[in-house]
């Protein structure tokens, strides 16, 4: 069989829930992917579904999710009741299940409809569970000799994986991308003579950074004029975003800039981009955190931010390297590098007319690599090569 853009494959998404503000971009994977890819979300719950709402959704009946979780406690079942039934039904070719630790999880359903098995990890799955949680290594362990194929954002992801003992021929580098031919760019000038507003969005973790950005703009706002701060984001139900939560508030009480911030919590995503046009910069300060949690690659925020022409200044954390090209595209500094990040801040404040020309390589770029249209095309055919080839060998 020649694998072709006609090739139909049915493909059954297998998620926890369907969809947090901080996911849009499996919302643009999917929904971007083309239309010989008939896509299923198998899901335990949903939310926003106002603004990410798809086709081919199955969600757990109320009644049903504390069946299934206590199935799972049990030990009876891991994957969500529903899962193996839309499979049949669907008659899908790949189960793909998203975070290493719902893959896991789904074994045995990809076994039971004897399906192909794809899993994409994004970050938490990556260093935090095996490293906070020791059992993950033996349980990864476990699926990746039973998956076909492993997909992470970038080249510091890859090697993580396969520290944790994936072969590397299963490993496969998939970009998360964005609607870039949606995204207007916008090469911001910023007036010395008026204020400069920076923006900062992430939900309230450890692994953002976010005392270390505000310990840096405390720093600058002495270079100023005037500095007007902008945080998009808050605390989470896990109790450590709580805790973090705490130290960004103290943050801004040590270091005097409560006056100058705006705390929006979180938005819908064209708030974001609302927000983001009336900002001059974008700073995402990304550290390893105390209980080994990072990004695993990189906040899809910074790819968003970039396409719209804004500079941005991060930190050389997990894949961020492979989005913000340092020097060129943006600036780096290492983790927890508060002078570093200084050290960038004052360099654009200093030289706010070369900011159109970093910004415009930095658009370019992110359209070469992380344009959502091209990257769903990309796992469109992965999927029939996957499926071609597991056809052609089960005929032979």
């Amino acid at each position: 069989m020649v694998e072709s853009d006609s090739f139909p494959v049915t493909v059954v998404h297998s998620v926890p829930v369907w969809l947090p503000n901080t996911a849009t971009y499996l919302y643009n994977l999917v929904r971007y992917l083309p239309p010989a890819i008939d896509n299923h979300i198998v899901c335990g719950a949903t939310q926003n579904l106002d603004q990410f709402s798809v086709q081919n959704i199955h969600s757990v009946p109320g009644w049903h999710r504390a069946l299934n979780i206590g199935l799972r406690k049990l030990g009876v079942r891991r994957f969500l009741g529903h899962l193996i039934p839309v499979i049949k039904h669907h008659q899908a070719r790949i189960l793909h299940s998203h975070w290493g630790d719902v893959a896991w999880r789904d074994i045995n359903a990809a076994k039971k409809a004897k399906l192909l098995h794809i899993a994409t990890f994004y970050g938490k799955d990556v260093n935090y569970l095996p490293q906070h949680q020791p059992r993950w290594r033996k349980r990864y362990r476990e699926l990746f000799n039973h998956l076909d194929l492993v997909l992470c954002e970038g080249i510091h992801m890859t090697r993580c994986i396969v520290a944790l003992g994936c072969p590397e021929d299963k490993v496969r580098v998939q970009h998360l991308g964005v609607e870039v031919d949606s995204i207007v760019v916008k090469p911001r000038q910023w007036d010395p003579q008026k204020p400069l507003r920076i923006l900062m969005a992430a939900s309230f973790r450890e692994k953002k950074g976010i005392p270390y950005g505000l310990a840096a703009l405390a720093r600058l706002d002495g270079d100023l004029p005037g500095l007007e701060i902008t945080i998009i984001g808050d605390a989470s139900k896990d109790p450590r975003s709580a805790i973090e939560k705490a130290k960004i508030m103290d943050a801004l009480e040590k270091y005097k800039l409560k006056d100058r911030t705006r705390l929006l919590g979180y938005q819908p995503h064209a708030v974001l981009f609302a927000e983001a046009y009336r900002h001059h910069i974008f700073i995402a300060p990304s550290i390893t955190a105390s209980d080994g949690d990072t990004e695993g690659g990189a906040p899809v925020t910074i790819i968003e931010m970039a396409a719209t022409g804004m500079p941005i200044v991060s930190t050389r954390h997990c894949d961020i390297p492979s989005v913000v090209i340092d020097g060129e595209t943006g600036f780096l500094a290492a983790e927890r590098d508060v002078d570093g990040l200084v050290e960038h801040l004052r360099r654009l404040v200093n030289q706010p007319e070369h900011w159109r020309q970093m910004v415009m390589r930095g658009r370019r770029y992110i359209e070469a690599q992380f344009n959502v249209v091209t990257q769903s095309e990309k796992l469109a055919r992965t999927y029939r090569s996957l499926a071609v080839n597991n056809e052609t060998g089960n005929a032979a």
